[in-house]
């Protein structure tokens, strides 16, 4: 049986073959787990649910949801919930599988899992928005839970939409379940900390990055493409110590700055004007042109599958620090291994949300909360600890970072599968 034998109609150059071409070039260095190497190429659990709701003007309208479970081995799936028109079954099966690895690679006792609803959020208002994630987190309810599988924010989700979740899930088991899932309202259980913990975890493994790599960050250059909370919250640490951040990309377009934008008003000016678009003191420049930006450091904190070949080839970076899920593709991977420019995997480099997701759920189940400089302080001494032991594989077996990463992550995994054993 092939590795796609059971999803044949998945693309050949989607995210779930780059995920599968990532798994193959671990093989070699499992060892004696490679037996168990097929279990990291299927997921354990697909969920694919309508989501019917009336909308205001009284018609009926359908959407597609979905909650994929990767593997479950290490502990119950954890993963966010994403609301965007281009969901698919096949999107949210590499993010899950993606997510096995981040929370393996970081030594969270967590398995993997995402879920999506196939949705534009932009289109719907409060009330449709509410009734969307009420009657999908009903749907779904069958396979989540505070010991089960604990969803969080994601592309379009926020607190207010896990504040749904929860509250639905909690009508429907008869109990308030705060723990089941994580990025929620300080004043519904949610942790200090968790709204720019991602960005901040991007910015902490980044610098450690460029302290092995001899890079200083007073004056580095960086580029950053998408301007969402992971995206801005790096961007304005970097600029905090010192960094210039001299080009900005989002929907709505790109701005580039060669002595660096202010940060704090760019983000400002994104909240008010809805995107970086026409802000003062920087030159627009077309969406392509961003991707040949000098830069020492870039940031790709978007969507999956933006880093493609051909612009592996015109990159001017000396480091991608991927603050997105999957966004280089594995050819342009390679491409940027022979240019010799470092790339820092999603799978550590974006890794700070879901360990402040981690702390919130145990919060949650002792009801005693730390302060952020607490939560702060434990999510940089994990993070730091767990890239050092990253980058010591990498120069062990030389092999690129991402590879390294994915090396920790599988042998976690698979020993958790093989001590477990196969039941019936």
């Amino acid at each position: 049986m092939t590795a796609l034998s059971y999803a044949p109609g998945l693309a050949p150059d989607g995210p779930w073959a780059t995920y599968l071409d990532q798994i193959e070039r671990v093989r070699p260095y499992l060892g004696h787990l490679e037996r168990w190497v097929e279990t990291l190429k299927r997921p354990k659990r697909c969920l694919v649910v309508d989501i019917p709701i009336e909308m205001d003007d009284g018609s009926v309208s359908h959407f597609e949801g979905f909650r994929v479970q990767h593997n479950l081995s290490r502990g119950p799936g954890k993963g966010g919930v994403r609301y965007h028109p281009d969901v698919t079954l096949e999107e949210v099966m590499a993010l899950a599988a993606w997510m096995t690895i981040k929370n393996a690679a970081v030594n969270l006792p967590y398995g993997g899992a995402k879920g999506g609803v196939r949705c534009d959020p932009a289109r719907l208002s409060m009330k449709e928005l509410e009734r969307v994630t009420r009657r999908y987190t009903s749907e779904i309810g069958i396979v989540i839970g505070p010991m089960q599988d604990i969803p969080a924010p994601d592309v379009n989700t926020n607190a207010q939409v896990m504040a749904w979740m929860m509250d639905t899930y909690s009508m429907n088991v008869g109990a308030t379940a705060t723990g089941v899932v994580t990025g929620k309202p300080i004043a519904l259980g949610g942790s200090l900390g968790r709204v720019k913990a991602t960005g901040r975890g991007v910015f902490v493994i980044g610098r450690e990055a460029a302290r092995r790599l001899k890079l200083p960050l007073e004056g580095a250059r960086v580029a950053v493409q998408g301007f969402g909370n992971v995206g801005a919250s790096a961007a304005e640490l970097y600029a905090a110590h010192g960094a210039r951040v001299v080009a900005v990309q989002d929907a709505s377009g790109t701005v580039f700055a060669p002595q660096g934008l202010d940060v704090r008003a760019l983000i400002a000016h994104a909240e008010a004007n809805g995107g970086v678009a026409g802000c003062p003191g920087a030159d627009a420049i077309d969406a392509e042109s961003f991707w040949q930006v000098e830069s020492d450091v870039l940031i790709p904190a978007a969507l999956e599958g933006v880093l493609t070949a051909e612009r592996a080839r015109h990159l001017r970076t000396k480091m991608v620090l991927e603050g997105a899920n999957g966004p280089t593709l594995p050819e342009a991977d390679l491409i940027l291994r022979d240019r010799g420019i470092t790339v820092v995997p999603d799978v550590i480099a974006n890794a700070g949300g879901v360990t402040v997701s981690y702390f919130e759920w145990v919060q949650d189940f002792s009801s005693f909360f730390w302060t952020e400089e607490e939560i702060n302080a434990r999510l940089d001494k994990i993070l730091i600890g767990a890239f050092a032991r990253i980058w010591a594989d990498a120069e062990r077996h030389a092999i690129p970072l991402r590879t390294a990463a994915f090396v920790v992550a599988c042998e976690r995994v698979l020993s958790a599968r093989e001590l477990r054993g196969l039941y019936p």
